[in-house]
C-alpha cells in the first residue's frame, strides 16, 4: 500500500436521482451523501428498519449472475457496479449511497447520470491522504471454464483494456481501452449495458428485467425473432412495434460508439474492481470479462493487497547513496549517540520518509537487555521510528535546528517480531494528515529480516526553541 500526497475526496453536498431498478422494476430513489475520510463506499438501505449499511467490499459479493450483488446480514444491494464505476471514474474516494430499495436505478444502462449527479454535487478534499495499491508484479486470474482472464501489470497510472468476443457474428470481436482514469467521464461513462435476444427471453421467463426498457439496454439479435417473442417484447418494453435494424440491434437504438459493448464491459470492470476497497495503480487487461471473473479477480487482488499491507517492507538498496547520511541527519535532529537511532535516510518526500538503523552488539542497551539474550527494547524501536518521523517533520522547516518535536501521543502500538544484534531495521513513516498548528500525526512501521517487527501511530508537537 502506498500513501500518496493527494488528499482523499468526498462530495460537497447530498445529491439525489430517481428511476427504476433493472430487475426489480421498483421505483427507487438514490442519494449520494458526503462521507468522512477512510469511509470508502457504503450503501445504506433507508427503507429498512435501523437503516443497515453494506460496505462496497468484495467479501460481501454473493451473486454475479445478473450484475454484482452484495449481501450483509441478509440485506442485499443489487447491480451496484455502474454506481461504483462512476465514483472511481471521478476519483471520489468516500461516499455513502442511500437507497430506498435493493437496486440502484438503471437510468440509461450506463454510469452517465450518476456521473452528472456527482459532478453537480461538487468534490471537496478531506484531511487524510489517499492510499493506492501500486502493482509491482503481474497478477492474473483465469476462469478455465469460460476462458475469461484478467491480468494487472505495473503501470504509472490506472488504465484498463477490455477484449470482448462472444463468438457471435452480430457482436464480433471488440476492444476498448481507457489509458487514464481521468478520461472515464468522456470516453466510458455513457456506454450502456447490452444483452443478446436469447438472454432477454430467458430473463423475461424468469420474471426479471421488470425495469427493462429499450432505452436502457442494447439488445443484439442473435437469433430469429419469432412472432411469439415479438409479442412478449412489446409487452415487456411497452412498445407498439418492435423492429430489428440493419445493424442487428433491436428497435431503433443508436450506438454511441461502434465498440460500445466493449466499453461497457470496461465500465463494469472498473465498478467491480472498486470492491477491493483501494485505489489501483496498474494496467488491467481483461479478456472476455464478466461479473463472475471480475469479482473473482477482485477477491484475489484484495487478498494479495491484505498480505502485502501486513508485510509491506519498503524496497531499499542499502548499497545506494542515501538521501541523508549520519552527518546530515545530525544537522536536522538534535539527538546524539548513544541516543541517535538513525543511520541513513533513503527516501524523503513531503509526506513519507524511509530510513535504516543498523543494530550492532555494541549498542549500550544490550548490556542489560538482556544478558545472554540480547534483544532490542521495543520502546527504543518506537523511539527510532519517532526519530525517523522527526526528520520528515523537521525537514519541512527552513531552519530545522531551531525546532524540536515532542511526543504528544503514541497509539495502536504493536510489536510483531524481535530485533537482534546484526539486524538492519528499515523504518517507514507517513503522514496520516497534513501538519497543522504544529501537530503532526504519523503512521510508523519498522521491518527487519523481511518482516514487520513494530508499528505505531505517532502524534508529536513541534516546538520552536530558538
Amino acid at each position: 500500500m502506498f500513501t500518496t500526497e493527494i488528499k482523499q475526496t468526498t462530495i460537497s453536498k447530498p445529491i439525489s436521482l430517481s428511476g427504476v431498478g433493472l430487475h426489480t422494476g421498483q421505483e427507487v430513489k438514490l442519494t449520494f451523501k458526503p462521507a468522512k475520510a477512510d469511509n470508502g463506499y457504503t450503501f445504506t438501505r433507508v427503507d429498512l428498519d435501523s437503516n443497515p449499511i453494506i460496505e462496497a467490499n468484495i467479501n460481501f459479493v454473493t451473486s454475479t449472475q445478473r450484475g454484482t450483488v452484495l449481501e450483509k446480514n441478509g440485506v442485499t444491494i443489487q447491480t451496484c457496479e455502474h454506481v461504483l464505476a462512476a465514483l472511481v471514474g471521478l476519483e471520489i474516494d468516500n461516499v455513502n449511497i442511500e437507497l430506498n430499495a435493493s437496486e440502484p436505478p438503471i437510468m440509461d444502462g450506463s454510469s452517465k447520470y450518476f456521473v452528472e449527479a456527482l459532478e453537480s454535487a461538487g468534490k471537496v478534499d478531506l484531511d487524510l491522504f489517499r492510499k493506492e495499491y501500486v502493482v509491482k508484479s503481474v497478477i492474473s486470474y483465469k476462469d478455465e471454464k469460460s476462458g475469461s482472464e484478467i491480468t494487472i501489470i505495473p503501470s504509472d497510472r490506472y488504465e484498463v483494456t477490455t477484449m470482448v468476443d462472444f463468438g457471435t457474428k452480430i457482436l464480433g470481436t471488440q476492444n476498448a481501452t481507457l489509458n487514464n482514469i481521468v478520461d472515464f467521464k468522456n470516453e466510458i461513462s455513457n456506454s450502456r449495458t447490452f444483452s443478446f435476444l436469447h438472454e432477454i427471453e430467458m430473463l423475461l421467463n424468469e420474471g426479471l428485467i421488470k425495469g427493462g426498457d429499450l432505452n436502457n439496454a442494447i439488445v443484439y439479435v442473435d437469433k430469429e425473432l419469432s412472432k411469439a417473442t415479438m409479442e412478449k417484447l412489446k409487452i415487456a418494453f411497452n412498445k407498439n412495434d418492435i423492429k430489428v435494424k440493419s445493424n442487428g440491434i433491436l428497435d431503433n437504438l443508436t450506438l454511441h460508439y461502434p465498440n460500445e459493448a466493449a466499453r461497457h464491459k470496461l465500465l463494469d470492470v472498473i465498478g467491480d474492481l472498486a470492491l477491493t476497497g483501494v485505489r489501483l495503480r496498474g494496467k488491467v487487461i481483461a479478456n472476455k470479462p464478466g461479473h463472475y471473473v471480475n469479482t473473482k479477480f477482485a477477491k484475489k487482488l484484495s487478498d494479495i493487497i491484505k498480505i502485502e499491507k501486513k508485510n509491506n517492507v519498503p524496497i531499499v538498496d542499502l548499497n545506494s547513496v542515501p538521501v541523508m547520511d549520519t552527518n546530515r541527519i545530525m544537522e536536522v535532529l538534535p539527538h546524539r549517540p548513544p541516543f541517535l537511532f538513525v543511520d541513513k535516510i533513503y527516501e524523503l518526500t513531503s509526506s513519507k520518509v524511509v530510513g535504516v538503523k543498523n543494530v550492532t552488539i555494541n549498542e549500550t542497551f544490550f548490556q542489560g537487555h538482556f544478558p545472554g539474550f540480547p534483544v532490542m527494547p521495543g520502546v527504543l524501536i518506537v523511539e527510532a521510528m519517532a526519530q525517523i518521523g522527526g526528520i520528515l517533520v523537521l525537514n519541512t522547516f527552513e531552519n530545522p535546528e531551531d525546532y524540536l518535536t515532542f511526543f504528544a501521543k503514541i497509539d495502536k502500538v504493536k510489536f510483531k517480531n524481535k530485533v537482534f544484534p546484526g539486524d538492519t531495521i528499515i523504518f517507514k513513516c507517513t503522514l496520516i494528515s497534513p501538519i497543522r498548528r504544529g501537530i503532526c500525526h504519523m503512521q510508523g512501521y519498522a521491518y527487519a529480516n523481511g518482516k514487520l517487527c513494530a508499528e505505531a501511530e505517532l502524534i508529536a508537537q513541534i516546538t520552536k526553541v530558538k
